[in-house]
């Protein structure tokens, strides 16, 4: 995914944390809605952030920390089934009352709207609010509104003038209650963009703007009652809901989920040990990791994700704007010196390529290395200053915008010193997670480099390079550009568009382009410097039970029970 936020724990007792938490977070990871138990009903569940996670708006926010609470308060025509493990994978029907009838030789989508459905204000769900749902995707700036939902009819011209997007693909019938989505050629990740929380269904009457901290009514089994970014977010039973599908939207059990923001981390942690607060979800100062891997290790939950770390170097502003000054810093930054800030070699893994390991596409392949292998063997320092210096960029002042939790600020503090060991007069620019992620992505702020992460939206190489790296994701003066270094090469989406027809007919062969694409991209633009993959750990409270884990989306909040 996606988004630029988790939890995480860190530091020194890494070992010991997986070691006695491992066996924990494999077998947890359950179905989820299978048989409710709603013995096991009621309560409030009482999760804890640092900060806000940005807009309230699910056809805007694009991070983990929000997508997990939209799996239980939003719904599309599809989704991801709500079970552990890879069937958590699997496109359901949702909305619709099945998958959709596809004809027109893959370019015609025929949904079937449940009927008697109602949004948590009350009001009935029907195929207009659906039409209108997908050309707000448009009028809102949706990041991906160029790169997704432009396959349907008419979205090119929606991407050109958003405020007054008409898809003429998306056609309406009333009286059979169904909705036909018109593409303008294949797409073999359709049905999976549909299914995450950009494609949720809301009212035609929400406005064609960012709503901001203005709840937006949704179908699912909770509401969101009040959201204020610097205090905290209530999520409630939604009075309209009933099950219709309990692969799709099972009934949750806490009576009320909150989220409280503002705390530092250390009293999080205090507050999750001592049963007052049920979840951490900021990174676990390494001062406490040894008491909560021993004292409380049948409360970790532990996981490999398909994720990167990343610095995103500006290919449009001074210094890296200059091939060489990027390739410098690809050769300089120490990636098992950022898996050691990170916990160590049992919580991260070094990378070198933009597609993360046992990733479709992914070939183990390291360009800028101290070696000449595929595998990472350290940084080449002497040839880093000696690319500074052929650029014409030495001594150039250089900011790098992080996060300002620990484990951002500590990574971002030592790629500074990278930085300036290698010749740029550089400092640190640390931001709230709160405006973090969309700060680095507007042009307007000029950033020249930046700390993020990216979680993948569903098992597709394009979900990474085209995404994050085509020219369609590149939007001057708007915080919604996912591709956050500007690249844009008109050779190389070209070549993301042939392997993304090649996925249709020969999903080998595409995948295989796929990793020749990645390899290209580092190769001859050197956008980024890819640092690792992550493990993701879940610390919650003694009294949470039913703890349920998505490939997809990670930890089902709603499924936590309060014993």
């Amino acid at each position: 995914m996606k988004h630029s936020f988790t939890s995480w724990v860190r530091a020194g007792a890494a070992a010991a944390l997986i070691s006695s938490a491992g066996l924990i977070g494999s077998s947890a990871a359950s179905a989820a809605g299978v048989t409710y138990q709603p013995a096991h009903a009621g309560g409030t569940l009482h999760l804890l952030a640092t900060g806000a996670g940005g807009t309230l708006d699910p056809q805007v926010n694009y991070t983990l920390q929000y997508w997990q609470l939209y799996q239980a308060t939003y719904d599309g025509l599809v989704t991801f089934q709500k079970v552990g493990g890879t069937p958590s994978f699997t496109v359901v029907p949702d909305l619709a009352t099945a998958l959709p009838v596809v004809s027109n030789g893959g370019l015609t989508y025929t949904f079937t709207l449940r009927k008697g459905i109602k949004f948590a204000n009350g009001a009935p769900v029907t195929v207009n609010d659906v039409k209108a749902t997908f050309e707000r995707l448009f009028k809102v700036s949706n990041p991906n509104a160029g790169t997704w939902y432009n396959v349907i009819k008419g979205g090119d011209a929606c991407v050109k003038t958003p405020a007054t997007c008409s898809l003429s693909g998306v056609s309406v019938n009333a009286a059979t209650n169904t909705v036909t989505f018109t593409l303008v050629h294949q797409d073999a990740e359709f049905l999976d963009q549909m299914a995450v929380p950009f494609g949720a269904i809301l009212p035609a009457s929400t406005p064609a703007k960012d709503q901001g901290s203005t709840p937006v009514p949704g179908t699912g089994a909770y509401m969101f009652k009040s959201y204020d970014p610097n205090k905290s977010l209530v999520m409630v039973r939604n009075p309209y809901f009933k099950v219709w599908s309990s692969a799709a939207q099972p009934q949750g059990y806490p009576n009320e989920i909150d989220e409280t923001f503002g705390q530092t981390v250390e009293n999080e942690v205090t507050a999750v040990e001592n049963g007052q607060a049920d979840w951490v979800f900021d990174p676990l100062p390494a001062d406490r990791l040894q008491e909560v891997s021993t004292k409380y290790a049948k409360q970790i939950n532990v996981h490999t994700l398909t994720a990167n770390w990343y610095l995103p170097m500006n290919m449009n502003i001074a210094p890296f704007n200059n091939l060489k000054a990027r390739q410098a810093v690809e050769y300089a930054v120490d990636k098992n010196a950022a898996v050691t800030l990170d916990g160590g070699t049992q919580l991260a893994t070094p990378t070198c390529t933009i597609l993360p390991a046992n990733f479709p596409g992914h070939v183990n392949n390291c360009v800028y290395n101290k070696g000449t292998g595929a595998t990472y063997a350290g940084p080449d320092l002497a040839k880093a200053k000696a690319l500074v210096k052929a650029s014409g960029t030495y001594g150039m002042k250089v900011s790098l915008v992080a996060q300002n939790d620990t484990v951002d600020y500590n990574e971002g503090q030592y790629v500074v010193s990278v930085l300036n060991a290698i010749g740029y007069k550089a400092t640190l620019k640390p931001l709230s997670q709160n405006i973090e992620f969309n700060y680095i992505q507007d042009t307007k702020n000029k950033v020249q480099i930046s700390l993020t992460q990216w979680f993948q939206d569903y098992p597709a190489a394009s979900d990474f390079i085209n995404v994050l790296l085509s020219c369609a994701n590149f939007h001057k003066g708007s915080p919604n550009s996912i591709n956050i270094s500007g690249m844009c090469v008109p050779s190389i989406d070209a070549k993301m568009q042939q392997a993304e027809k090649l996925m249709i007919t020969n999903p080998v062969a595409g995948n295989k382009l796929w990793g020749q694409i990645d390899t290209q991209i580092m190769q001859q633009y050197a956008p980024w410097v890819t640092l690792f993959n992550p493990r993701l750990i879940d610390f919650t409270s003694k009294r949470v039970g039913n703890y349920n884990f998505s490939l997809e989306f990670y930890m089902y909040v709603d499924q936590l029970w309060l014993k």
